[in-house]
């Protein structure tokens, strides 16, 4: 039998990611094995027709302390989906797909597009986007964002 702990990688409760296809480098986000989605704090979300295709235009704030520093991003639409968030308020969100970089790993994930300037974190990395890739040590932070 395998020992998939191996190949797990071990995040804490806060980890450091990059966003590469967004252009966001060093985004501070909460792991949480509570919530079954990601989710990203954007502003000024647009549908945007491209040949065809549906994008979604936005604007990120990748330093929770600067709300001044903007970085305009873009993305196909992905999905449309309904999601309850942890104050049980449930609301339809556009969903993009783009890479994840923790430390050397890279994948896919999906993030729900979602004001949460309520939130302490700007990003949620949900149980989906962790999938079988990851242990998590809520005792800890920033395991592999060292």
């Amino acid at each position: 039998m395998k020992n998939l702990e191996n190949d797990r990688l071990i995040l804490g409760a806060l980890e450091n990611c990059d966003l590469p296809a967004l252009g966001i480098i060093n985004l501070q986000m909460r792991i949480d094995t509570g919530a079954k989605t990601s989710s990203l704090h954007v502003d000024q979300i647009k549908k945007v027709n491209r040949s065809g295709v549906t994008w979604i235009t936005f604007d990120l704030h990748p330093d929770i302390y600067n709300t001044d520093t903007t970085v305009k991003c873009e993305a196909p639409l992905h999905d449309i989906r309904r999601v309850k968030s942890s104050n049980g308020v449930s609301e339809e969100r556009y969903v993009i797909e783009t890479d994840l970089c923790i430390a050397e790993h890279t994948w896919p994930i999906e993030i729900t597009l979602t004001d949460r300037s309520e939130m302490s974190n700007l990003m949620l990395l949900g149980r989906q986007g962790m999938g079988k890739r990851v242990y998590v040590d809520p005792s800890k932070n920033f395991l592999a964002s060292k």
